[in-house]
């Protein structure tokens, strides 16, 4: 980690390549630093352009029970149909939950997709298919491939200078990382819960015994180390160590991220609209976020989506009520300030959940079908697009698969979604191995 509060009282010899890398503790959840020292210049070296549009991806882990929100089959056996009943939108035709009425009164500001699909239950697998368009041949809880956040950091840099290009709120997730591009387009992550009072990004102060002068010295102190060999690392780690330090130097002493994360100068009342509570908060922040220039937000929607028992009694009681407030006011939100075509709001998990109740009222994994819910960005809104079969099990219309969704996304953002990178071995890998954008939504 980048440790510019490090002790450098003593001798270059004495200064180690360790010691100078440890510049991040900013970087709280993933090293945020270098996606601002290196996103934008690698933007330019690829020849991509941004719209200058940003994405908020709310991230159900656990997997969403696309059956008891979107895609409610009344006339199912009731072992498949369960509890909830439909209840039409603002959109003629279009019917959703009873428990997500806040979005069913605004849905002409939404889109759903019915028939996304893939072949993977293992959540690991699932969730590593889902956020990077690959899919994993074994069960793991680490990037193999980079996650799309981490490509849009890489490609598109963030919107505004001095903000990271990739944030994960609150915490960090757990395969939203880089894998082979470098953890310089990890996420950057708070750590904490916004809804908690007095939050604040941990590491983003400095301490109270250091003073800007007292930075500055070190500043110019780093400077003078002219004696290490920048071809020290094979891998390129040291090209452009000046610019992490200055970037470093410029992040501490900079009150515009503070702003941005300074969630408790919203009105009271935007902050109940959106909910009290961690997801609600996330959203509200998120929308902070990608106003002071983040690229592509991701957030953690609350945990507990992986339904295996009580199914309906957590969506109606914790789950749903959090889920349907929180993204409602969140695109309403953007809406009124002028930001719907800007930003692209997406909701999914790694999987739908089985349309056949287990034994203990729950609904396990499946991946055959499940809903993805998306939001502005410049779709068309207003519309439910597939269709699956009498029991929500698989679809009956075109599926879409993860590179379909997430080339969507990318298509959104203005980003080549052929786009060749090279993993540690030098292969060459695209950003996505298959999938072309929903024509329903980009046509």
């Amino acid at each position: 980690m980048f440790d510019i509060f490090h002790d450098v009282n003593r001798t270059v010899d004495a200064i180690s390549r360790r010691s100078l890398l440890r510049v991040g503790s900013l970087a709280v959840g993933g090293l945020t630093l270098p996606n601002l020292l290196r996103s934008e210049a690698a933007a330019l070296e690829a020849g991509f352009t941004s719209k200058r549009r940003s994405v908020i991806l709310v991230w159900q882990a656990g997997g969403p029970s696309h059956i008891d929100m979107y895609d409610l089959k009344p006339n199912a056996p009731p072992e498949y149909r369960g509890e909830f009943k439909p209840v039409p939108t603002n959109v003629p035709g279009i019917e959703i939950s009873e428990h997500l009425p806040m979005q069913a009164a605004m849905f002409d500001k939404f889109a759903v997709v019915r028939s996304a699909s893939h072949t993977n239950a293992g959540h690991g697998m699932g969730s590593q298919w889902m956020l990077t368009g690959y899919q994993p041949t074994i069960e793991v809880n680490d990037n193999i491939y980079p996650s799309c956040g981490s490509v849009v950091a890489a490609l598109c840099g963030p919107n505004k200078q001095g903000m990271p290009a990739y944030c994960n709120v609150p915490n960090r997730l757990d395969l939203g990382k880089a894998a082979y591009l470098g953890a310089s387009y990890n996420p950057f992550s708070p750590d904490s819960n916004p809804n908690q009072p007095g939050f604040q990004v941990r590491n983003m102060k400095l301490p109270g015994n250091v003073k800007v002068d007292r930075l500055e010295r070190r500043q110019q102190l780093l400077g003078q180390v002219d004696s290490i060999r920048r071809d020290i690392d094979t891998k390129g780690d040291i090209v452009g160590l000046d610019k992490f330090y200055s970037d470093a130097f410029e992040m501490v002493t900079s009150e515009k991220a503070l702003r941005a994360f300074d969630i408790e100068k919203e009105d009271p009342k935007l902050r109940e609209k959106y909910g009290r509570n961690d997801l609600g908060q996330s959203c509200l922040l998120a929308r902070r976020l990608v106003e002071a220039g983040v690229t592509y937000v991701t957030i953690q929607a609350g945990g507990g989506w992986d339904t295996h028992g009580n199914n309906f009694s957590e969506l109606k009681n914790n789950l749903l009520p959090k889920f349907d407030r929180g993204v409602a006011a969140l695109v309403d939100d953007l809406c009124e300030r002028g930001l719907q075509d800007e930003v692209l709001v997406m909701a999914m998990g790694e999987f739908g959940r089985t349309p056949r109740i287990n034994p203990g009222a729950g609904r396990d994994h499946w991946p055959g079908a499940m809903s993805v819910l998306f939001a502005g960005g410049g779709l068309k809104m207003g519309q439910a697009i597939g269709i699956t079969d009498s029991k929500a099990e698989y679809p009956t219309s075109k599926p879409y698969s993860p590179g379909g969704v997430l080339s969507t996304m990318y298509h959104t953002l203005g980003v080549d979604y052929h786009h060749v990178f090279y993993d540690h071995g030098r292969r060459p890998m695209m950003v996505l191995p298959e999938g072309q954008p929903i024509p329903e939504l980009v046509g």
